[in-house]
């Protein structure tokens, strides 16, 4: 399952970068959980949960980034940003890239502004 996970992560960098995206971390980890990926759009820091889905049967990869999850991005990504000052001055925004259905051929979908901090 983590392997699987980490899969998905790498594809969905590469498609960010392929759309020009710059990598600023991977794998941030706090005591609020961790960032999947950190990206620069243009001038803004973009911060992004993988998600992936076999089946759909309780929602798809979308949707289990629930309330309580978007609570902790937001706190890990402040974290960030207090790490990182001079980034904190850039617009940021939460993106989520999920991917339903088998890992050989799954559908990659990517939510921009998916949720807004408070």
């Amino acid at each position: 399952m983590r392997a699987a996970g980490a899969a998905f992560e790498q594809r969905a960098c590469a498609e960010l970068q392929r759309a020009g995206f710059v990598v600023l971390d991977r794998n941030y980890t706090t005591r609020y959980g961790e960032l999947d990926l950190v990206m620069l759009d243009g001038g803004t820091v973009v911060f992004v949960e993988v998600r992936h889905r076999l089946h759909a049967t309780h929602g798809g990869a979308a949707i289990s980034v629930t309330a309580s999850k978007q609570a902790r991005l937001i706190a890990a990504a402040e974290l960030w940003l207090a790490a990182h000052p001079k980034r904190a001055q850039h617009p940021c925004r939460f993106d989520v890239i999920s991917y339903d259905g088998p890992v050989t051929n799954a559908r990659m979908n990517h939510w921009r502004n998916a949720f807004e901090s408070c």
